[in-house]
């Protein structure tokens, strides 16, 4: 979401699985030459039942971030745009423009990376705690309310105590 945008919460669309499993089934295609540890589906449409902006977040294993720019072009042929924003990870949009508009963010990574390690860690454990899902949810809600140029780094306190509960944790300096 670009800075200026509202961010757009909707309530849990049963779909988003579904919707998932059509868009890893393209990607596996497209990715395998470089893919290792599967196709992921993170965020929140991936947590059931949770209020979400409606984008489906995924993330895809490759094996080295620098031989996986190859897949650009393959991805860029399913309507994916390269849209470079942290380290250690290729980060793709659905479509391209506006921001606003986006359906789809996928992150390829390698397995074991700080992204894949969080992202994982964090949709399992609100996949596994309802109340922690649903304090979540409440907590996105007010924030769509404010400004949407602080709604991610907003969240990041909630973020950074649900890994430290499963072990991981953030440092200070992290982009996420």
């Amino acid at each position: 979401m670009a800075d200026g945008q509202p961010v757009v919460i909707v309530s849990y669309d049963p779909e988003w699985p579904r919707q998932f499993e059509a868009e890893q089934a393209a990607l596996e295609q497209v990715l395998a030459p470089w893919l290792e540890g599967g196709v992921h589906h993170v965020g929140s449409t991936s947590i059931p039942g949770l209020a979400a902006k409606p984008v489906l977040d995924m993330i895809a294993g490759v094996r080295q971030l620098e031989t996986a720019r190859a897949a650009f072009a393959p991805l860029a042929e399913l309507g994916y745009v390269y849209a470079p924003h942290r380290p250690r990870t290729h980060h793709f949009v659905k479509p391209a423009e506006p921001w606003s508009a986006h359906t789809h963010h996928l992150h390829l990574t390698e397995p074991g990376s700080d992204l894949w390690v969080e992202r994982l860690a964090f949709r399992d454990a609100l996949r596994a705690d309802p109340v922690l899902a649903a304090e979540y949810e409440s907590l996105k809600l007010d924030l769509a309310r404010g400004a949407a140029a602080g709604y991610t780094i907003a969240k990041r306190p909630f973020v950074t105590r649900v890994l430290a509960a499963a072990g991981i944790e953030i440092p200070a300096a992290s982009p996420r």
